[in-house]
């Protein structure tokens, strides 16, 4: 009855239903994966945001990698902003999605190390090669606020690292290429702004990530997974309906046949 199956087009059919199973099964646990990174991540957010504010230098040091479990750290720092050997990343947007830079002044501290300070968002004055107004910080000795972030990469942010830009812009926030600049110790990774909120006109500064949402990965993994419990079933329904259809065509078959004398 069920001979057909054995054809060259079934047996081709059956290998690609086979071949789908384990790679949708794949598929749906890579979701589930990526979801369970996304519910680790609004923990750890969550729990640095919440901490109570440590130096930044009890945390990080000069040419210290910022491990994740640092990241987002709540952390203070008191020094005189460099405004000297401040620059600006391009390519950032705000928190309505304009195109512009973030200022980092580097803060000195006390005894002379440096931590670069993100003091937020300003918009770009039309032409992308020309430094773009920037509000003044605080004058004289400051303390300030913000989350601790990691250096930034090319392979971990997906921002392309470009050479021969204007001078004093950049692509990156790399505490190790401003040590070079700036001729001092930089403290690695480098401080995101919290507080104190500028004054108006100030940059714009960086919205909290982040940590409520836990994104679809789930619901695909589900998905996945549903169709992988699928690909059997409609196997086997088209191997009814085909030897249904084979059969009605064998009794037409026979119905045609003339009856002899």
């Amino acid at each position: 009855m069920y001979r057909f199956v054995l054809t060259r087009q079934w047996v081709c059919l059956t290998l690609v239903a086979l071949a789908l199973i384990p790679a949708m099964i794949k598929l749906g646990f890579w979701q589930y994966h990526r979801h369970e990174h996304r519910v680790a991540q609004n923990q750890l957010i969550e729990t640095s945001l919440r901490a109570k504010p440590l130096p930044v230098t009890d945390l990080t040091s000069p040419g210290h990698r910022v491990p994740r479990s640092d990241y987002w750290r709540a952390v203070t720092a008191t020094g005189t902003y460099d405004t000297a050997h401040e620059v600006v990343v391009r390519m950032r947007t705000s928190r309505d999605d304009k195109v512009g830079f973030h200022v980092v002044t580097p803060l000195v501290l006390a005894d002379g190390r440096v931590v670069l300070v993100n003091r937020g968002w300003v918009p770009s004055d039309g032409n992308a090669r020309d430094f773009p107004p920037v509000p003044a910080p605080p004058s004289g000795e400051v303390t300030v606020t913000g989350r601790l972030k990691a250096d930034e990469t090319s392979g971990a942010s997906g921002i392309k690292d470009r050479t021969g830009l204007p001078d004093r812009q950049v692509m990156l926030i790399d505490s190790a290429r401003q040590a070079a600049y700036l001729g001092k110790p930089v403290l690695g990774g480098y401080l995101e702004l919290t507080g104190p909120a500028p004054s108006d006109g100030g940059p714009e500064m960086i919205a909290e990530p982040d940590h409520d949402s836990i994104g679809p990965h789930m619901a695909y993994a589900v998905q996945w997974w549903l169709f992988a419990a699928a690909v059997p079933v409609g196997w086997v329904v088209l191997v009814r309906r085909e030897r249904r259809d084979r059969d009605e065509a064998a009794a037409r078959s026979v119905e045609r046949e003339p009856v002899s004398a």
